[in-house]
């Protein structure tokens, strides 16, 4: 299944995209990054079937196990991409929630744009590697 990160604002040459390399670099599933400008461009057709995660402070905060569970679900499902998308400043629109698949949050406190997609790069690499029983994860 394709992890295709979709996100408005450019990361350039920062301490967050060395961050976003290096888990895209460890992760052995298919990986794709758009970028997007801050309104407007055009988000590509996702391959069906497919699910949206959108970041959004109203969203769950799921533990990294029950994060990995869902992946490994819609993986075991058959879908083809999962599409986790990073809004702009202003975040998202009502009618983007409601289409969503999934809100996640990371906790109840609002995260730096840049800080959050090196974030969600970690959680990908940490729920994967607890689908392939990889010892990264250590659970408590």
């Amino acid at each position: 299944m394709l992890l295709h990160i979709i996100a408005r604002g450019k990361i350039a040459r920062s301490p967050e995209a060395e961050l976003v390399a290096r888990y895209e670099k460890r992760l052995t599933w298919p990986v794709k990054l758009t970028e997007l400008p801050e309104t407007g461009g055009r988000t590509p057709d996702p391959q069906t079937p497919f699910k949206t995660v959108l970041l959004d402070e109203r969203g769950k905060a799921l533990s990294s196990e029950k994060f990995a569970n869902a992946l490994g679900r819609w993986r075991d499902d058959g879908m083809r991409e999962a599409r986790f998308v990073l809004g702009a400043a202003d975040g998202h629109t009502a009618a983007d929630r409601a289409e969503a698949d999934l809100l996640l949050a990371f906790g109840p406190a609002t995260w730096p744009h840049l800080l959050a997609r090196a974030m969600l790069m970690e959680q990908l690499y940490r729920a994967t590697s607890i689908l392939a029983g990889h010892p990264y994860h250590r659970a408590g």
